[in-house]
């Protein structure tokens, strides 16, 4: 049978993309709240909905008996035979409901509940959306601009594009369509709250795939990014078809590839570079414009020394140190730069560290033979050995072995 709630759910229907059954068992539970209110129970009653018809059927469950004392869960006997003669009492009698029966008010409730739950099911649609396609790139339209972030229109969706996920060089504006990737999705009080990134390097990595095929198809690997939005980024790829040039093809034809990747990025300084296994040679390439004399790598510190001509160093280290910022994170390393004559000053201070123990000075003939009777020959192995190490030492406490390493140290 028809109704009022039901037509405007029919109307819903068409303008929602939820799924029929999520719909139909909205109507039901709001069916049930309306008949609790108007009996005070719901356990006899059935409610069976027709999503393509639009009808809603609504069944009460009574017992027929001789006296009625509950006219919610009995019926009498002579009032049940109008209907069906053959029934006898005990017998289970079901009655059609008409919801017009439920009164103008009710309906009304009804009505501002059924939207008000088809709210709530869209925002949960959307979070459980825009939590699948974390990573994807999608386009808006700027609605609002505030100091602390961008709200934009996508795909029927309100994103927000906080302030420390813009592109610090940007300026922005009302109505304008913008590029961005779905970083995260929260769910707030208001429900599903998209977060939108412009400056961080999955954005970069997108674009490389959206630009680059032979990225989207896998024969080029993005193996790492070093990005300061806006600026400049390092990204190192490798290319798993030795027929290929990784760089050449991020590049593109006349650098058409790269040209519209820095277009979209308000054209942000891009360096490409070949990825390598080897630590010495993907240093080497990271720290490019510069050319490197020698790299030394300490591999337990995760530490380096480049050693560069004069004229490298400023290009090593680049405007306010970036070069080598951005070097260091795209290699995993902490990179110092130093120049050739700076790195001979350190190999000479290095070799006093090689001289036999009893050449050194600030400890005391005593300490010197417990030193030496433990093994430690030379005043590298002691500056090098652990506190923990010396203390075990006869003679020697905790206090005097940070004494005697701090004496050697100064030297």
């Amino acid at each position: 049978m028809k109704s009022e709630i039901v037509e405007a759910f029919g109307s819903l229907v068409k303008e929602k993309s939820i799924e029929k059954e999520v719909l139909t068992k909205i109507l039901e539970e709001i069916f049930l709240s309306m008949i609790k209110k108007k009996f005070g129970t719901a356990d006899n009653f059935d409610i069976f909905v027709n999503m393509d018809k639009g009808e809603i059927e609504i069944y009460q469950s009574k017992t027929i008996v001789d006296e009625v004392k509950d006219e919610v869960m009995e019926i009498s006997i002579d009032v049940a035979r109008r209907t069906e003669p053959d029934l006898e009492v005990g017998d289970e009698f079901l009655e059609i409901i008409n919801p017009a029966t439920f009164g103008r008010r009710l309906i009304i409730s009804a009505k501002q509940n059924l939207n008000q739950r088809i709210k709530e099911v869209e925002k949960e649609l959307i979070f459980e959306e825009y939590k699948n396609r974390v990573g994807e790139i999608i386009s808006g339209e700027i609605r609002q601009i505030n100091r602390d972030e961008i709200y934009l229109n996508a795909e029927k969706s309100e994103v927000v594009l906080p302030k420390y996920e813009q592109i610090p060089n940007e300026k922005y504006r009302r109505g304008q369509t913008i590029r961005a990737v779905i970083k995260g999705v929260n769910w707030t009080t208001r429900g599903p709250e998209i977060l939108v990134s412009r400056s961080d390097p999955m954005f970069l990595t997108r674009l490389f795939e959206l630009e680059v095929p032979e990225i989207y198809e896998g024969i080029i690997e993005v193996k790492c990014i070093a990005r300061e939005a806006g600026e400049r980024t390092k990204i190192a790829v490798y290319s798993n078809d030795k027929r290929i040039d990784a760089v050449g093809a991020c590049v593109g034809m006349k650098g058409m590839r790269i040209q519209a990747i820095v277009k979209e990025l308000n054209n942000e300084k891009i360096d490409i570079i070949n990825w390598n296994s080897e630590s010495e040679i993907f240093i080497t390439r990271a720290l490019s414009p510069a050319k490197p004399n020698r790299i030394i790598i300490d591999e337990d510190e995760k530490k380096v020394i480049a050693v560069l001509d004069d004229e490298q160093i400023s290009l090593a280290i680049g405007k306010g140190g970036q070069n080598r910022r951005l070097a260091s994170r795209l290699a995993g390393y902490d990179i110092q730069t130093v120049r050739e004559k700076e790195y001979k000053n350190m190999l000479e201070a290095g070799k006093g560290l090689d001289l036999p123990l009893s050449e050194a000075q600030g400890i005391t003939d005593r300490i010197k033979g417990i030193l030496l009777a433990g093994g430690l020959v030379t005043i590298r192995d002691v500056i090098d050995a652990e506190i923990a190490a010396l203390v075990e030492l006869p003679g020697i406490g905790e206090k005097t072995a940070e004494k005697i390493k701090s004496a050697l140290q100064s030297k």
